[in-house]
């Protein structure tokens, strides 16, 4: 059942049932202003489906939409079924699909922060339901548990993926300490990142024509770069709703973004609601803070749109979009070149005089950690040794005045 008359997210929901495993037999749909604070929909309707389950003989209904405890229970007593809403079916196609522990971890984490919501007079509410979607992972064996217990193990579960984090961040450490820059594909979920991964690196990470197909973050050292080693990480899709749990519990993976050198941001060029999915994905970089990052705009599939690879630049001659398919391979070289361009083009090593009103980009520069020697001139100037990723300059383009076009003069020439 959907409360929406959004035909995209009608599809998106029937899409997300089958990536679960199920076979949907049949759809309802009950628009309304606002939910119903008993059944989320109308009583009609929740006659009209009661009809449906005996008829067919039903043993799952979804709901898309984010349901109350209340409004769950009071359901799947009119419907005499389960009953999941648009949250447990989206946690449910993660439990299938963690492969690694940390993954298997915070999709564990995930379920319990869900279940600790749903926690109505214990969990006599979820006596009747025995395994199957919806109840991977805890499932079961919590239903003789109570709030301390759960509590217990969120906190176990909270602690071991705190010790996860720090290998992580070991991980980008080393990987700053080599000066490798590393490049995060985000995007909405089916948009091909997988395949382009699986392009530009070489590797098997799993691709398929399904929502949310692979969930473990991989980083793989991008392959036919000319004169750059840069290293690629993806990242799991995004989806609209994604549950607030699902957000929490992987914040560690997702703020591997953070470390990145540069954000491809990669759209499926032939989705009529592209736009609206780009901004589902640009609120969650804003929610873990990578909203600032630099970003490239890869448009992908343009195989199926007619439309032919293509490069778009700036006012500044920067590469800010690249079309391109990555299951033809047409584009790829343009966004290697691109790559290049934006954070792999080796280093800059120079003598800098500034004068005394230069304050700002003096003081970027040491807050880098990129000047080696500086020696002061009678005249209150100063004499800069530096040694600086290219990737580092344009952040320095940006200061304001004379800083900003002292660096332009200085660094790009």
């Amino acid at each position: 059942m959907t409360a929406s008359d959004d035909a995209g997210s009608r599809e998106e929901f029937r899409r997300l049932a089958e990536s679960a495993g199920l076979d949907v037999i049949a759809e309802l749909m009950a628009p309304r202003d606002r939910p119903d604070s008993k059944f989320f929909v109308g009583s009609g309707k929740v006659e009209e489906a009661a009809s449906l389950v005996e008829s067919e003989e039903l043993s799952l209904v979804l709901v898309n939409g984010r349901l109350s405890p209340i409004q769950e229970r009071n359901l799947a007593r009119a419907l005499a079924c389960n009953v999941l809403d648009r949250t447990t079916l989206i946690l449910d196609i993660f439990a299938q699909r963690a492969r690694s522990h940390e993954g298997k971890l915070q999709v564990e984490l995930a379920q319990l922060r869900h279940l600790a919501t749903r926690l109505v007079r214990g969990w006599t509410h979820l006596e009747r339901q025995r395994g199957g979607i919806g109840l991977r992972g805890p499932g079961e064996t919590q239903l003789e548990t109570d709030r301390r217990l759960l509590g217990n193990r969120i906190r176990q579960l909270t602690a071991r993926l705190g010790k996860v984090e720090q290998r992580r961040e070991q991980g980008r450490r080393a990987r700053r300490r080599g000066d490798v820059p590393l490049v995060a594909l985000v995007g909405y979920t089916n948009a091909g990142k997988s395949t382009l991964f699986n392009r530009l690196t070489e590797a098997e990470v799993m691709a398929r024509d399904q929502l949310f197909a692979t969930l473990d973050p991989t980083v793989r050292r991008i392959e036919a770069l000319p004169g750059s080693t840069v290293l690629l990480s993806d990242t799991v899709g995004f989806i609209r709703e994604l549950p607030h749990e699902l957000i929490a519990a992987f914040r560690a993976t997702l703020e591997e973004t953070l470390a990145a050198s540069l954000v491809i941001h990669v759209i499926d060029a032939s989705d009529p609601e592209r736009s609206a999915q780009q901004g589902v994905v640009e609120e969650v970089l804003d929610e873990i803070g990578a909203g600032e990052l630099p970003e490239l705009k890869v448009y992908n599939k343009v195989d199926l749109t007619g439309q032919g690879a293509a490069i778009e630049r700036d006012g500044h001659g920067q590469v800010e979009a690249v079309w391109l398919s990555a299951a033809t391979g047409e584009g790829l070289d343009g966004l290697r070149a691109a790559i290049v361009e934006r954070v792999g083009e080796g280093r800059i090593q120079r003598e800098l005089h500034l004068p005394p009103e230069v304050q700002k980009l003096r003081a970027r520069l040491f807050d880098l950690g990129v000047v080696r020697s500086e020696s002061v001139e009678q005249d209150g100037s100063v004499r800069l040794a530096v040694d600086l990723a290219r990737r580092d300059v344009r952040s320095l383009t940006r200061l304001d005045g004379l800083d900003g076009k002292m660096a332009r003069d200085l660094l790009l020439n």
